[in-house]
């Protein structure tokens, strides 16, 4: 769900390139179809650890493929170090491959945080000062999300913030109606520029059918962030959000009660 420089510009070096103009306005042709507001959410992320943490040491990023998040926070912050969550052996050669210019301040592993038990892949003691996280929350249970939010509560600093970038549920059906619109329309959009080339009806088929093959849906923003208020987090917020797909979190307190 969050941003993927690997699928965007394969043979691009991540060092700076959130920077550079040129690239922005390359990024932004590739993505804005299916990622809305996509070099926003690097700006918000960035904010949102600069005002918790006056001095960052370390973060986690947790799916995604995040290869342009975590440079952009690499080179905001030159004495952190980072630590990437990815759930494929070559998502891990592809984030490598990225972030060379870097490696000596990353560790990347292996894990899937949907499941139980992925906390065993930090071998490190570490508590993080921001944990960013970009799975796709439509195939988790809340049962395991709940969970979820506690394994990362446990995992931050004091005054540490946690960021989530995931789909909610619309708050109406009119709403969900319009969103599924703009997503058919974004996957037309990107077919056209490839084979095989399939009717926007083609792919609103197969996209309500998808649809309705009993994923779990996600439940709405409200719910959720009453989830990490219950976990423990507070300053509990949205910090942006279109339509369905929200990114909002809160931190660990400075003291726990």
């Amino acid at each position: 769900m969050v941003l993927d420089l690997k699928s965007v510009m394969p043979d691009a070096s991540p060092a700076d390139h959130w920077r550079d103009p040129t690239f922005v306005h390359q990024f932004l042709l590739n993505v804005r179809g299916s990622v809305p507001l996509a070099i926003e959410q690097i700006d918000v992320v960035l904010r949102l650890m600069a005002a918790a943490c006056d001095r960052v040491q370390s973060f986690l990023i947790l799916g995604g493929g995040d290869s342009l998040l975590a440079s952009a926070i690499l080179e905001e912050h030159p004495q952190a170090r980072g630590f990437l969550i990815e759930d494929s052996a070559s998502g891990i050669e592809s984030a490598r491959r990225h972030l060379r210019a870097h490696v000596d301040r990353l560790t990347i592993v292996q894990a899937d945080p949907s499941q139980a038990g992925w906390m065993d892949s930090l071998t490190t003691a570490t508590r993080f000062d921001a944990v960013i996280c970009g799975l796709d929350g439509e195939d988790v249970s809340e049962e395991r999300k709940r969970l979820f939010y506690g394994e990362i509560f446990a995992l931050l600093s004091p005054e540490g913030i946690f960021i989530n970038l995931d789909y909610v549920a619309s708050a109406t059906r009119w709403t969900e109606s319009e969103w599924d619109d703009q997503m058919i329309d974004a996957i037309f959009g990107e077919q056209l520029r490839g084979t095989p080339r399939n009717t926007r009806v083609e792919i609103a088929r197969a996209y309500y059918a998808t649809a309705s093959r009993g994923a779990d849906v996600p439940a709405p923003l409200e719910v959720q962030c009453d989830w990490l208020r219950e976990t423990g987090f507070e300053s509990v917020e949205c910090f942006l959000k279109v339509r369905e797909l929200a990114m909002f979190g809160g931190q660990r307190p400075a003291r726990d009660i």
